[in-house]
């Protein structure tokens, strides 16, 4: 049995960064591309993505690519030139959704299912593996058992998120941003519908709940089930987060690094690409941006999923106001604070408010307004502007650690780098042998000039078989030595582990033979590919213009009826009449529909 090769998956808005992500340990990074990407906002440039590429090929890490929208008829030959450019370029893998593109004559580049593509059975997932695709993105809800279950029926990549935002509906089966707007989250342009306000009504009027975020979940945090998620199966662990900014990137693959380092060091298995990372600074998940945290159905369910006041940061907990005058209050708390720092509170309207500290005297907190606090006021700190400032400027660094060998030979004097994996380069110096007159003077000056690497990629161990009786330059060592690390460099490219992907055009069927629009079929092409695997039914995609009054916008395995305490089989006396109807502030109306059968709560439009 081989052992597994395990990556640890980083989020970039932009090769910045994707290269600090790589420096602090991240096996793989995925970046949008210039178009046709789940996150529209967040773009890269071919040149910027090849900056990423050139970055990560060091230490034989990897870059996916999301080209994971829907596509037009019109847009879907642009998006296969594009992937041919992504192919050119040496991207390790692109992300996709639509079914359309595995009808296109692709270049032999391994293809990733985006979780759009609603992986969340073992028949659906060993679908596409039988077709080709190289790995696929596991919806979010699965449990531990669910996971077990499609890793015992394939042998394909198997990829799942483990920190970050979620999203409420089942990925790629949720049209209500677009029903509501016309912005739809399978072609990148979600307006974020369940971050809003909704009461909840029952069939006579009643009002359960009044304006409350009740579609707004916390944000996912699986570092404390990273073992057994190895053990599932997941091959790699996938952080959320391509809006996110650097800071946060820098921080929560830090914090991911070291707990997996640790569950892989213990089953004696290995990550995906090479180097080891130096981090100045002690990461911590809870200074970044969260919403609370939750390890959403992977242990089954529970309550602790819902973000219900506020689809905000709340943060930290400080303490109580205990005593202010008009420009400054004194806390009850051990924590220190500092210029720069967020501050939350809830107001007298349950509403989540802030402000920011101006400055400190002694235990007098000047904020910047004191609008809504008074004594008693609990505030919570959202923003530790040092831990900030400290992550902001630190400058972790990966490297590799390689062995440099230096003998004297009958000719000159030769040097061998071999690395952490195995690749090894020579070089040698011809130069007349003279005697040298400071044999421990030279030998220290042979250790300092072979090792300095400075700012490239190695970090360097230095062994003088005896080279320290001769005397050489400092230029000739060093030309010497930048010989060697070219030689290396072009060794390691050369023995880069690179997978060609093969997607198979058969007859495998599919696991369904009709498709409503929650198929997501929005070209002619995904249509014949749904065809030629034995679909006969196929209602075009909701983005092909259906009116979405009346149908279902979303599916999602949160269920408001068990998060509230009025579920049939848990309270059978809950008194509230069907159907239960959510409204916004808009006064628009979604009727629940609660599919007890499956577990899942349906919105209908």
């Amino acid at each position: 049995m081989t052992t597994p090769s395990i990556e640890l998956l980083a989020p970039a808005r932009d090769p910045d960064a994707g290269i600090a992500a790589l420096h602090c340990g991240a096996d793989a990074v995925y970046i949008g591309a210039p178009r046709f990407g789940a996150r529209a906002r967040v773009g890269n440039t071919l040149p910027g993505i090849e900056k990423l590429l050139h970055e990560a090929h060091k230490y034989w890490a990897k870059i996916y690519v999301t080209v994971n929208t829907l596509l037009t008829d019109r847009e879907l030959p642009e998006a296969v030139i594009l992937i041919r450019q992504l192919y050119e370029m040496g991207v390790d893998g692109v992300i996709i959704q639509d079914a359309g593109l595995l009808e296109c004559d692709l270049p032999p580049i391994p293809l990733i299912a985006s979780t759009q593509m609603h992986n969340h059975t073992p028949d659906r997932v060993a679908f596409l593996e039988k077709i080709g695709i190289r790995r696929v993105i596991l919806a979010r809800e699965l449990s531990l058992e669910e996971i077990r279950a499609i890793r015992a029926a394939t042998t394909i990549e198997l990829e799942f998120f483990v920190h970050g935002a979620l999203c409420v509906s089942y990925s790629g089966q949720c049209y209500m941003s677009y029903a509501i707007g016309g912005r739809s989250g399978n072609r990148g342009e979600c307006a974020q519908p369940c971050r809003r306000k909704y009461s909840l009504i029952d069939a006579d009027g009643k009002t359960i709940i009044n304006d409350r975020y009740l579609l707004s979940l916390r944000d996912l945090n699986l570092s404390n089930h990273l073992g057994a998620l190895l053990d599932a199966g997941i091959t790699s662990f996938k952080i959320e987060g391509r809006l996110k900014d650097e800071n946060y990137v820098k921080n929560v693959v830090s914090a991911y690094r070291r707990l997996l380092d640790t569950e892989l060091q213990q089953r004696q298995w290995r990550r995906s690409s090479s180097g080891m990372s130096e981090i100045d600074f002690v990461p911590d998940l809870d200074k970044n941006f969260n919403r609370g945290y939750t390890s959403y159905f992977l242990s089954g369910r529970s309550k602790e999923l819902a973000s219900l006041d506020t689809p905000k940061m709340i943060g930290q907990l400080l303490g109580k106001v205990t005593a202010m005058d008009d420009n400054s209050f004194t806390l009850e708390t051990q924590a220190v604070l500092t210029a720069g720092d967020g501050l939350a509170f809830f107001d007298s309207n349950n509403e989540l408010a802030g402000t920011f500290v101006n400055r400190v005297a002694g235990p007098w907190i000047f904020p910047e307004k004191m609008q809504g606090i008074a004594p008693g006021t609990i505030l919570y700190r959202n923003r530790d502007q040092a831990f900030q400032k400290q992550v902001s400027s630190s400058r972790p660094r990966r490297y590799i650690p390689v062995t440099i060998q230096c003998a004297a030979t009958a000719t000159g004097l030769a040097v061998t780098m071999t690395d952490a994996d195995g690749t090894m380069a020579a070089a040698e110096l011809v130069a007349e042998k003279v005697r040298s007159e400071k044999p421990q003077a030279m030998l220290a000056t042979l250790v300092k000039q072979l090792g300095k690497l400075g700012d490239s990629e190695f970090k360097a161990q230095v062994h003088i078989d005896g080279a320290e009786q001769y005397f050489y330059t400092v230029a000739q060592l060093n030309a010497l030595r930048r010989e060697a690390v070219e030689k290396l460099r072009a060794e390691r490219l050369r023995n880069r582990p690179a997978i060609k992907g093969n997607v198979f055009k058969n007859n495998e069927p599919y696991p369904q033979t009709r498709l409503s629009f929650n198929g997501n079929v929005l070209n002619e092409q995904a249509a014949a590919f749904y065809r030629r695997h034995g679909v006969t039914e196929i209602e075009p995609a909701a983005e092909s213009g259906l009116d979405m009054r009346n149908r279902k916008v979303m599916t999602t395995r949160y269920c408001l009826a068990y998060q509230l305490g009025v579920c049939p089989k848990q309270n059978p006396s809950a008194g509230y009449k069907e159907p239960l109807w959510l409204v916004d502030e808009q006064g628009r109306r979604f009727r629940l529909a609660f599919n007890c059968r499956d577990c899942v709560m349906e919105i209908f439009g």
